[in-house]
């Protein structure tokens, strides 16, 4: 049985060895949309953090419905985290995370007026966790549909954050 601690442990490692979530929000009609987005802190400490143009499409989407989704998928397993994002423009934060791999994202470099991050804090996490190579996991489901039964390829868990 695992504690929070190693939970919380479980999903940074997860966010670290993909580092681009595919982050939904909800369109003004209602629709879900999702955009692979850079996560910009590989710590996690119950926060997301990530660059984007603002104004934008995706800013009035969260402005309007701050509920979003961040999906993360790697050769460790997956990852769901469910939470409130907002958008930040504060000059500090922004100048931390700052690195030259956002730079050709904005024409104006971290002067563009533009630039601001999108701080998602999570509620909730699911994950599927592994530490078996990618072939081992798909020997493993194979024979599964072969034999029956439900493959055994790693932990599954929901966190309350």
């Amino acid at each position: 049985m695992s504690t929070h601690d190693e939970d919380i442990k479980t999903i940074a490692k997860l966010i670290e060895s993909s580092k681009i979530a595919l982050v939904t929000s909800r369109t003004a009609g209602g629709d879900l949309h999702s955009r692979p987005l850079q996560v910009q802190e590989a710590e996690f400490d119950g926060d997301l953090w990530f660059f984007t143009p603002h104004p934008s499409e995706k800013t009035e989407e969260i402005a309007a419905h701050p509920q979003v989704n961040a999906a993360f998928e790697s050769s460790k397993g997956y990852l769901s985290i469910a939470g409130r994002a907002s958008v930040v423009t504060d000059d500090a934060k922004i100048d931390e995370l700052w690195n030259k791999g956002v730079e050709a994202w904005f024409e104006g470099g971290r002067n563009d007026p533009s630039v601001a991050l999108l701080k998602i804090e999570a509620d909730s996490a699911e994950y599927w966790s592994t530490d078996e190579p990618r072939a081992v996991q798909l020997f493993k489901i194979a024979r599964a549909a072969v034999g029956g039964g439900t493959p055994d390829i790693g932990e599954n868990k929901t966190v309350e954050l």
